[in-house]
């Protein structure tokens, strides 16, 4: 995408983890651990397959859930592409810079193991979240 932005994954919003799982094992994945993480009332599991996009599943918990409405109006969809980034404030100025609004401030995320992340929104691109790198 820009300079430095190194592709991380791509986030799906699902009902269920285990049932969507199910079908992205019998391609071949591999499932992550599920975590909760309460900033953002979801249920997160990474899963992996060699040579292949990270593909993250986002569960709601309950209605506080960013990915409820998308589940109600989409359901099981593509819900974010995620760039890993070295430095967050100089990934969120080029993003305000090329018209990204920031859809709240950097947190410390669960399924990063407490690294940073920051979700935008351009309306020709849709939802990024950005990560900080390791």
């Amino acid at each position: 995408m820009f300079n430095g932005f190194i592709f991380n994954h791509i986030g799906v919003a699902v009902f269920s983890i285990a049932k969507t799982a199910e079908v992205y094992a019998a391609a071949g994945y591999t499932q992550s651990e599920t975590v909760f993480d309460p900033v953002q009332h979801i249920h997160i599991c990474f899963l992996h397959k060699a040579d292949m996009p990270t593909v993250e599943l986002l569960e709601p918990v309950d209605d506080k859930s960013p990915v409820v409405e998308t589940l109600k109006k989409n359901g099981v969809t593509p819900y974010h592409t995620c760039y890993e980034v070295a430095n967050m404030a100089e990934a969120a100025a080029t993003l305000k810079q090329h018209k990204f609004l920031p859809l709240g401030k950097a947190v410390e995320a669960v399924a990063f193991g407490g690294r940073s992340v920051q979700f935008f929104y351009h309306k020709d691109v849709g939802l990024i979240e950005i990560v900080e790198a390791k």
